[in-house]
C-alpha cells in the first residue's frame, strides 16, 4: 500500500513563496509520474505540475514561470516550489502517484494566499 503525506502547506501573502513536500512511503522509482493537484471548492481538481520518472515535467499554463517540481530519490519525496504566489493558487494541494497498476493520492494541504 502506496502513502502519500503532504506538508508545507499554510498561509502566505502575495507575492511569497512555499515549497510543498510529499513524502512516499518506499521508493520513488516505482512511480510512472509523480505530481500535484489542486482543487478549490466547487471546481474540478486540476494538475499543477508533474514529474515522470525519467525526468520529464508538465505545468498547467497558470503555474509556468512561478512553480516548480523536484524530487530527491534519497528521501522518497516530490517537492513543489511555489513562488509569486497569487490569490488564485489558493487551494487544496494533492499529492498524486501513478504506477500505470494504480493511482494514488496524499490527503492534502490547504494553501491560502492573502492578498
Amino acid at each position: 500500500q502506496v502513502q502519500l503525506v503532504e506538508s508545507g502547506g499554510g498561509l502566505v501573502q502575495a507575492g511569497g513563496s512555499l515549497r510543498l513536500s510529499c513524502a512516499a512511503s518506499g521508493s520513488i522509482f516505482r512511480f510512472n509520474y509523480m505530481g500535484w493537484y489542486r482543487q478549490v471548492p466547487g471546481k474540478q481538481r486540476e494538475l499543477v505540475a508533474r514529474m515522470f520518472s525519467g525526468g520529464a515535467t508538465n505545468y498547467a499554463d497558470s503555474v509556468k514561470g512561478r512553480f516548480t517540481i523536484s524530487r530527491d530519490n534519497a528521501k522518497n519525496t516530490v517537492y513543489l516550489q511555489m513562488s509569486s504566489l497569487k490569490s488564485e493558487d489558493t487551494a487544496v494541494y494533492f499529492c498524486n502517484a501513478d504506477t500505470f497498476r494504480a493511482n494514488y493520492w496524499g490527503q492534502g494541504t490547504q494553501v491560502t494566499v492573502s492578498s
